[in-house]
C-alpha cells in the first residue's frame, strides 16, 4: 500500500510537470527515483507485464488526478498570481532528485566524452527556454488529413520530450504551437465528460486520439534509445541527464513571466523551494 501511494503521488508531480512550460516531466521522474525502472518496464513491456502494469497504472492515476484537480489550480492560480515561489518549489523537487543520479556516477573518473554531454545538454535546454520565451501561439486544427498527420507527429516529438529528463514537453509544444490546443481540447473533453455530453466527447478524440497514438509511439521509441544508450555507453549517458538537471532551473527563470520580486516573495519562495527539495528527497528514496 505504502509502494502504491508513492507512486501515486510521483505520477501527481509527474503528471502537473508535463502540463507546465518550462518544467520537465522527464526531471520529475528522475527527481522521484523512478525513471530507470519506468524506462525498464517500458522496453520489456512483454516480459515483465505484471511489474509493467501495476506501475504503469499507479504512475498514470496520480499523471490523471493532476491533471483533473492540480493541472488548472497550478496554470491559472498559484503560476499567474506567485509565479517566483511555485517555480521554485519545482526548483527545489528538481535539485532534490540530483543526489540520486549522481550516485550513478560517483566514483568513475570524468573524462571528456563525460564533460561534453553534459555541457551539450545544458546548452540544449537553455537554448530551447530562450527560443521558447512567450511563444505561445495555438496552432490552426481544422479537421484533415494533414492535420490528422501533424497532430500525431506532435505527440511523439511531445513524449520523446516528456521522456528526455531536463526537456520540457509542455515548451516544446509551445514552440510548436500546439500546447493552447491540446490543453484547452483536454479541458473541454473533461468538462464534456462532466455533463456527459457523448457529442463534445466525441469531437474532442478528433484532437486526442491521433496526438495521444503520437505519444505512445513517441514513448516507446524514446524509452529504448534511452535504455540502449545507458547500457553501452552509462557514464555519457548520466553525465547528459546531469547536465539536463542542472540546466533546468535556468530554463524555469528563464521562462517565468514577474514583473517585481519583493522581500516576502524571495523568503517564501526560498522556503518553498527546500520543501520541494525535501520532498523530493522521500518520495525519490
Amino acid at each position: 500500500m505504502k509502494e502504491f501511494i508513492l507512486n501515486v503521488l510521483r505520477g501527481i508531480v509527474i503528471g502537473i510537470s508535463n502540463v507546465i512550460p518550462g518544467v520537465s516531466g522527464g526531471t520529475m521522474m528522475v527527481s522521484m527515483g523512478i525513471y530507470d525502472r519506468l524506462i525498464l518496464v517500458l522496453t520489456h513491456f512483454i516480459r515483465r507485464m505484471k511489474e509493467a502494469v501495476a506501475l504503469l497504472v499507479q504512475i498514470l492515476i496520480g499523471m490523471l488526478l493532476a491533471i483533473a484537480i492540480f493541472a488548472k489550480l497550478f496554470s491559472e492560480i498559484l503560476f499567474p498570481k506567485f509565479p517566483l515561489q511555485t517555480n521554485l518549489f519545482f526548483i527545489g523537487l528538481i535539485l532534490g532528485g540530483l543526489p540520486v543520479i549522481y550516485k550513478k556516477v560517483k566514483g568513475v573518473t570524468i573524462r571528456f566524452p563525460q564533460i561534453l554531454a553534459f555541457a551539450l545538454f545544458f546548452v540544449l535546454v537553455v537554448g530551447l527556454a530562450l527560443v521558447g520565451e512567450g511563444n505561445g501561439a495555438s496552432a490552426d486544427i481544422t479537421l484533415s488529413a494533414g492535420t490528422v498527420i501533424r497532430l500525431f507527429a506532435v505527440g511523439v516529438i511531445a513524449a520523446a520530450t516528456m521522456v528526455i529528463p531536463g526537456v520540457s514537453g509542455s515548451m516544446v509544444m509551445m514552440i510548436l504551437g500546439y500546447y493552447n490546443t491540446i490543453i484547452d481540447t483536454i479541458n473541454e473533453l473533461l468538462n464534456a465528460l462532466k455533463s456527459f455530453d457523448i457529442a463534445a466527447i466525441l469531437n474532442t478524440f478528433v484532437v486526442l486520439v491521433p496526438f495521444g497514438i503520437g505519444v505512445l509511439i513517441g514513448i516507446v521509441v524514446v524509452a529504448k534509445l534511452v535504455e540502449f544508450m545507458l547500457r553501452k555507453i552509462p557514464a555519457v549517458t548520466y553525465w547528459a541527464i546531469i547536465g539536463l538537471i542542472v540546466a533546468s532551473p535556468f530554463a524555469i527563470l528563464i521562462m517565468m513571466e514577474i514583473d517585481a520580486i519583493g522581500i516576502i516573495e524571495v523568503l517564501s519562495g526560498v522556503v518553498l523551494m527546500a520543501i520541494g527539495f525535501v520532498i523530493s528527497m522521500k518520495i525519490g528514496g
